[in-house]
């Protein structure tokens, strides 16, 4: 049986990661699950100089999932190098490291620090304020998402991955700018913006007033997403939003995802990536399937 698959070169034991932002660096899960029996650790974004966020409270719940508006709160590219990817090299997996910035020098900068380290890939942030283009977000708009990837892709060292927003009237064509610019592959979905109100006190839940939904409500509009993009470029895909069981990484997978992304559900879970993984064993094992890869964009 193989549960190995290929991202831009980059071979992972299995198409199971971690969805950036909700897996920290790896450290706090490791007393939880083996990172080694995943197919990847991917980071939470990491910045050219420290950032510290947004205002509090920037995090609830609402049905079926949580918004958030942590800001992208992290300490900077320095003590990532120093602190975050030592450890992480400890462990039989892949890595790869979320990068973000207010501007295309600020997004250089990073990846040119990451150049000569562990990282294996490179997954680019876009939904980052433009502050150069009145804070629009850099994947927002086609033609800033076509320069920044191709910018990057001159100066990276390692296959580069753009996680698109969701928040965009044509995904597709998102992803058609990214394969244009010369990424190497392509991860969705990020948050979709959303509001909750508190009817009590007549006032915003989140300081923030808006936040990122994720969780199980995003799951068919994420789907959605990835099959658009599967049949618009031949990037691989890393699929993502409310995945919570292996059925759900199927779907993605089915849809024409080459790997998953799972978050969220590790706040209720903290096992939960590796129990997908023995659960696609399963489901394989079950249904006579040979090699995982049979499986991607199957459904057409």
């Amino acid at each position: 049986m193989n549960l190995s698959v290929n991202i831009a070169g980059v071979t992972l034991k299995n198409p199971v990661i971690t969805a950036s932002g909700t897996f920290g660096s790896g450290e706090e899960y490791a007393e939880y699950q083996d990172l080694n029996g995943l197919g990847a650790v991917t980071t939470k974004g990491v910045s050219l100089t420290p950032w510290m966020g947004n205002k509090t409270p920037r995090v609830t719940e609402v049905y079926g999932g949580m918004l958030n508006a942590i800001g992208l709160q992290n300490p900077g590219i320095d003590t990532f190098i120093t602190r975050d990817l030592p450890f992480l090299s400890q462990y039989d997996t892949r890595v790869i490291v979320n990068v973000c910035g207010k501007t295309t020098e600020e997004y250089l900068a990073v990846v040119e620090r990451l150049s000569d380290t562990a990282a294996d890939l490179l997954e680019i942030n876009v939904s980052c304020p433009n502050v150069k283009e009145g804070a629009i977000a850099f994947g927002q708009n086609r033609d800033a998402l076509f320069a920044i990837t191709k910018e990057i892709k001159k100066k990276a060292r390692q296959p580069i991955i753009m996680k698109l927003s969701p928040n965009v009237t044509n995904i597709a064509e998102m992803a058609k700018a990214c394969e244009a610019a010369g990424a190497d592959a392509i991860s969705l979905i990020n948050t979709i913006t959303a509001m909750k109100i508190d009817i009590y006190k007549r006032s915003f839940v989140l300081a923030n007033k808006t936040g990122g939904l994720s969780g199980p409500a995003i799951k068919p509009v994420a789907v959605r997403m990835v099959y658009e993009c599967a049949q618009a470029v031949k990037l691989p895909i890393i699929g993502m939003g409310g995945i919570a069981t292996a059925e759900d990484a199927l779907e993605f997978i089915m849809a024409g995802a080459s790997a998953v992304a799972v978050g969220m559900i590790h706040f209720h879970d903290p096992n939960r990536a590796t129990q997908i993984v023995q659960d696609l064993i399963q489901y394989m094992n079950t249904y006579h399937v040979e090699d995982i890869n049979e499986l991607t964009g199957c459904v057409r």
